[in-house]
């Protein structure tokens, strides 16, 4: 046992001796971090969960080498019409409307429109070329008329493509179509004129904000979707969820805090301390520039959990104290000589379990690690000294002026209910110690198998809010309102019409020497008998590829058309001699920059991009992807945003479990070797940890039961539940060995069950002030609008719970069994 005592007694003298200066230099700190969260910045979505992965550099292959430097970056707007019939005329020039609304505005710089109606018109008049034209051939056309152009533009695949599955040739209507709007954005050029683009300024999403205005405009239930709009609604989810968890949160805390501290200048300082800890972390992460993301939102509410706790236990330990009838600085340095050593402990191993996260892979979540631990860290130096030397200050004061004090009595107390609630957990130890520890592993091991099924995502939707906003956030009154959001219930529209949506696609990316005469046949064999959740038709796969482009052209140039057949030796469409010369003719024809979408100058790799079905799930479009990457007799890669976004939910959930190893491993050694110092008793390390390691496989268990997957934020929750975990059980233990060595006090010293008694009444009871208060702060995210943050308050709320349901009822039992086999 290693004498610790002399840098207990340092602090106290500073806590206790020198609080003023102690308050001093903790508010300078303050006012240097609070300077550094005016610099802290904002991002929002998925594009910061990216990983190296030959998916990912595929991914940006394509489009670095698919994509002319020197031109206009288009975006796409898809214009989304519904109604009982859209392919009857007054809906058909309704469509072309919206178009030709939209093409006239300089300012949303369309570059080219498609949709069915202008099909339609074109079939009736081929020479209709221009929006303007079009229009007035439907104007003019009889509903007959327009049925016929109907049936005859449905051989065109790219007319059934913009239909929905309902599409009935026969009667000549579908329920819904999509027009594509094409917009030419300068690279490098923002919305306005002359302002150099960057990660606040999407030009795409003000073009699309303002097209939906104009689209309004126009007589028919047309609504746009689009990248941009996409992106403005990530970020406006963040600020929305914010903006009414945070006060939710405060309002709860305050109440529960009041419960524990009842003392409104305990309380005051109990909440100016628990800012300071948000200030000081956010402050840090904008001194070091790490952006604030939608991950890093759960922070502040682990922070207040974890402060929460320690303030409740500063201020109970002392009170303990002072109804012995000792003075204020006697009272506080007993309570310090005790409690630092368990923030201490519990701040070590809760570094250990949030920062287990920076074996991640993944930025976000090694960010939200560092952020986290740094964070804890803080908490511990707030309320650790500045709280305690608050305290003494504030309470000399009331003892010199004689001011009035509230709430003296520790929470717990003999003979309170909750004293005598808590208690009952070292009766039923005495009873049945072997039972309990007996159900506990069973019960372990029967959750922990059956959350190995859980499920793992990631996507867009998981940061998106859901298709109907509750109905108490709609009553909120202003700030608070959130804004109405449509993302969501599009995109489950597309899903459900459409065969295919536009961002239901997979691109292969072939590497190889595409001169060789078998180059395209691979790309065409590939393509036969896809597999299900491809698009087909004639058992070949729809695909876009420099096979369509050189059947286009043939279709335009007879001479093309020629010089394609002579080299055609098996007559299906596509050469397999020549390839060379073919390119060339190609490259300096109308149909180049067609070309180039799909092959490289160099003719060294090439892109297919396949069609998949829009109610296939990422990870069955994942696998045959790859299936058909297997094809290719060149070095091809399944990638794209699907095959991207799975690859990322497959690293979330490895880490999540590499992250909970790291953490079990290392704080298992991290207690055996500190109580091994501390009292001399290794046991008390596996002891500590044995509750945690329960309450974390039934948190497990427990999100498969409740269908939470593991996704970009709660995959960080196992970690979390074991530093959190820590937190109780560690206060259970170590007040145990104090009570158990006679440390300050003999009454309990050597006696077992006495010292369980006496921890479970005074620790357990600032456990309980702790967990009602902080199951509320955290479990309130369930207000949030993005589902990903609701999720994520459930499970920390019932990490919290099960941490302290394990650490009252389950500690004492094994406490018990391991004094029984130690004698």
């Amino acid at each position: 046992m290693v004498d610790y005592q002399a840098l207990i007694d340092w602090a106290d003298e500073w806590i206790v001796g020198r609080s003023k200066t102690v308050l001093l230099a903790f508010l300078v700190l303050t006012a240097v971090f609070g300077a550094g969260l005016t610099r802290v910045s904002t991002e929002a979505g998925t594009s910061e969960f990216t990983e190296d992965s030959p998916e990912l550099e595929a991914f940006e292959n394509v489009n670095r080498e698919f994509t002319q430097p020197f031109e206009a970056e288009n975006g796409s707007t898809q214009l989304i019409q519904s109604g009982r019939n859209v392919l009857s005329k007054p809906e058909l020039v309704a469509m072309l409307t919206a178009q030709y609304r939209l093409e006239r505005r300089e300012e949303l710089r369309v570059a080219s429109t498609v949709s069915a109606a202008g099909i339609v018109a074109q079939t009736l008049d081929p020479n209709a070329t221009t929006l303007e034209d079009q229009i007035r051939v439907l104007n003019r056309a009889t509903p007959t008329e327009i049925e016929t152009a109907v049936r005859q533009s449905a051989s065109n695949p790219a007319f059934r493509t913009l239909l929905s599955r309902d599409f009935n040739h026969e009667s000549a209507s579908a329920s819904a179509t999509i027009g594509i709007v094409e917009h030419a954005i300068p690279r490098g050029v923002s919305q306005d004129a002359g302002e150099e683009a960057s990660p606040e300024t999407d030009p795409l999403a003000g073009i699309q904000i303002q097209s939906q205005s104009i689209v309004s405009s126009v007589d028919s239930d047309i609504r746009l979707f689009g990248s941009g709009i996409l992106s403005d609604e990530l970020s406006s989810v963040t600020f929305d969820s914010l903006i009414i968890v945070i006060p939710a949160a405060a309002i709860l805390i305050f109440i529960f805090l009041l419960f524990a501290y009842r003392d409104p200048v305990d309380l005051v300082l109990g909440v100016v301390s628990l800012v300071m800890a948000i200030v000081w972390t956010l402050g840090f992460m904008g001194i070091i520039g790490i952006p604030f993301t939608q991950l890093l939102v759960a922070v502040p509410p682990l922070l207040l959990a974890v402060g929460i706790d320690y303030g409740i236990h500063a201020i109970n330990r002392y009170r303990e104290e002072r109804v012995t009838g000792a003075g204020v600085k006697p009272s506080m340095r007993r309570a310090t000589d005790q409690l630092l050593v368990a923030f201490f402990i519990v701040t070590g191993t809760t570094v250990l379990g949030f920062g287990s996260n920076i074996t991640s892979r993944l930025q976000p979540i090694q960010e939200f690690g560092v952020v986290a631990a740094i964070g804890i860290v803080f908490t511990f130096l707030i309320f650790g000294i500045f709280l305690p030397s608050a305290k003494v200050t504030t309470d000399d004061l009331r003892v010199r002026f004689d001011l009035p004090t509230f709430g003296e009595r520790p929470l717990g107390e003999e003979g309170s209910l909750l004293g005598r609630t808590l208690a009952s957990s070292v009766v039923l130890a005495r009873n049945g110690a072997t039972v309990v520890v007996a159900v506990a592993v069973v019960l372990t091991v029967v959750s922990g198998y059956y959350a190995t099924g859980i499920d793992t995502t990631f996507s867009n939707e998981d940061f998106l809010p859901p298709e109907e906003t509750p109905a108490y956030l709609e009553v909120l009154p202003e700030p608070f309102a959130p804004e109405t959001y449509t993302v969501t219930e599009l995109t489950n529209f597309l899903e459900e019409k459409f065969a295919s949506a536009e961002d239901d696609t997979v691109t292969i990316y072939v590497e190889g020497p595409l001169r060789e005469g078998y180059a395209l046949e691979s790309i065409q064999h590939a393509n036969r008998n896809p597999p299900d959740s491809f698009l087909a038709s004639d058992r070949e796969a729809d695909a876009e590829s420099i096979i369509s482009v050189i059947r286009g052209y043939s279709d335009q140039s007879a001479e093309f058309r020629r010089l394609v057949d002579r080299n055609d030796i098996n007559d299906n469409g596509v050469p397999d001699s020549d390839l060379e010369l073919i390119y060339v003719r190609l490259l300096s024809s109308p149909a180049r920059e067609q070309a180039l979408e799909f092959i490289s100058e160099d003719r060294r790799s090439t892109q297919v991009i396949y069609s998949t079905k829009s109610d296939a799930s990422q990870d069955v479009v994942t696998r045959d992807a790859r299936l058909v990457a297997d094809r290719y007799r060149f070095d091809a890669v399944a990638t794209g945003e699907i095959i991207v976004f799975q690859s990322i939910a497959a690293t979330i959930f490895s880490s999540a479990i590499r992250s909970l190893a790291t953490a079990l491993v290392a704080t298992a050694i991290f207690l055996v070797i500190l109580y091994r110092i501390l009292v001399g008793r290794a046991a008390f390390g596996v002891i500590n940890l044995f509750p945690i390691v329960v309450a974390v496989s039934l948190l497990a268990g427990t999100m498969r039961l409740l269908g939470i997957p593991f996704n970009a934020l709660t995959a960080t929750v196992l970690a979390i539940a074991l530093g959190l975990g820590v937190d109780y059980s560690a206060h259970v233990v170590h007040r145990f060995t104090d009570e158990y060595e006679g440390i300050g006090d003999d009454q309990s010293k050597g006696d077992v069950f006495a010292a369980l008694t006496r921890t479970v009444r005074g620790t357990g009871g600032a456990l309980t002030g702790s967990m009602l208060t902080t199951i509320s702060g955290t479990g309130i995210l369930v207000l949030a609008i993005t589902p990903v943050l609701g999720q994520f308050g459930l499970v920390t709320a019932l990490s919290i719970f099960y941490s302290y349901v394990t650490a009252i009822f389950l500690t004492p039992s094994a406490i018990v069994l391991w004094s029984r086999y130690s004698e």
